[in-house]
């Protein structure tokens, strides 16, 4: 990874008449925004660069990519930051403040892109692990700075890089998953709800761990006395765990992933609710029709898949793909029972898929009413003038 630049940025401006955007406040700039003058196009991928209107205009430093269609990042407004580990330490030191006036214990998203000041970056905490995702090459080449701030500010036990995002592939980016700093070899946990849960920081989906389904996770579990639950999707039990917690009966933990089921089964045994749980294993949609066709009924069903939608295009599959989900799902609750669905699909808008589940449960034939539309914790904060990082979505019913 190439060291941050030392000298002072190049000049980078943009195209008569198309500052509007930036004039406002975007924290992007792209491709046919900017003058792709010949120096400009030879500069390399994360180049910090000063960004100026074609009237002088200066809007700060920027990370640059010739060959991204988001073509600039803003890192500051002010052209003479230095982007070093002291200026990852402002930026990290107002992110964990946040955090910490909204969680009492560290187990949370620390840092989220753009809305944190650092585009493209995200940090998980577990306490004394974190998990580190550089998505742009700016941030990837920042990575010696950003594990210098890192131990100045937290003094992490480990250090892993959750680079394996295909999102990377876009900046002209590798995909590696490896430790940083310390031994992964002593696994991770998260505390959430008075249970801990083993998080696999090297092989786990994502960055082992959902922190963006916390609050909802709170909503479910809040209904979950005496009843019983499906968990489907359920990666490593974080739904269902938590409802056993709060007084289930029965929890059926489903997904394809026997590592993801092995951490939920380790989970439960740790936190003495083995007897109420049992997982299966089965790719879930298959398994969701096979048990709608049956007699087995469940009080609270909760789905909560992968995306379906990896690009735009894929956009009209994921919304009937949503709407099967949620006739599967539907048909498999109770009556009075509650069904919980949620998307992390960005290229799916909110209203879309609400449309797409309100769809699937009425050709399921029933009855019900929402409760809830909401998103992400606020650990995963969204930039204003980003809506669309907005990716996740979740509605929960109650079904007569």
């Amino acid at each position: 990874m190439a060291p941050p630049d030392v000298q002072e940025p190049p000049l980078v401006r943009l195209l008569p008449g198309r500052d509007r955007r930036v004039k406002a406040g975007h924290p992007w700039a792209f491709s046919n925004e900017i003058a792709m003058a010949p120096g400009a196009k030879a500069l390399p991928p994360g180049r910090l660069v000063r960004l100026e209107g074609d009237d002088g205009v200066r809007y700060g430093v920027w990370h640059f990519n010739p060959h991204s269609l988001i073509a600039a990042r803003r890192l500051s407004r002010d052209p003479a930051a230095a982007i070093d580990a002291a200026w990852l330490r402002e930026r990290l030191s107002g992110a964990l403040a946040l955090r910490e006036r909204l969680y009492a214990a560290p187990f949370y998203r620390l840092v989220h892109a753009e809305a944190d000041g650092l585009p493209g970056l995200v940090i998980d905490r577990y306490g004394d692990a974190l998990a580190v995702q550089a998505n742009t090459a700016g941030m990837d080449g920042l990575a010696p700075a950003l594990l210098e701030a890192l131990q100045a500010l937290l003094a992490p036990r480990l250090v892993v890089a959750r680079n394996d995002a295909a999102v990377r592939g876009l900046e002209g980016l590798a995909q590696e998953v490896r430790p940083l700093l310390g031994d992964a070899a002593e696994p991770a946990r998260a505390e959430e709800g008075g249970l801990g849960f083993a998080v696999d920081l090297l092989g786990g989906q994502k960055t082992g761990w959902f922190f963006d389904q916390r609050e909802n996770r709170d909503r479910v579990a809040r209904l979950s006395a005496g009843a019983t639950v499906l968990d489907a999707f359920c990666h490593t039990g974080g739904f269902g765990l938590r409802c056993a917690a709060a007084g289930a009966s029965r929890v059926v933990l489903l997904d394809r992933s026997a590592h993801a089921l092995d951490l939920a089964a380790r989970t439960a045994a740790e936190n003495g609710l083995a007897g109420r749980t049992e997982t299966r294993r089965a790719e879930a949609l298959d398994e969701l029709e096979r048990m709608a066709a049956g007699s087995e009924r469940f009080d609270i069903v909760v789905a909560d898949p992968p995306a379906f939608a990896k690009s735009r295009r894929d956009q009209p599959v994921a919304l009937k793909g949503y709407a099967k989900l949620a006739r599967l799902a539907a048909a498999l609750v109770a009556p009075g029972g509650f069904l919980f669905l949620a998307s992390c699909s960005h290229h799916v808008a909110a209203g879309d898929f609400a449309d797409a589940t309100v769809w699937g449960v009425g050709r399921a034939r029933r009855e019900g009413r929402i409760l809830f539309q909401g998103g992400a914790g606020p650990d995963h904060p969204v930039h204003p003038l980003l809506p669309e990082s907005a990716y996740l979505k979740a509605v929960l019913f109650q079904l007569a």
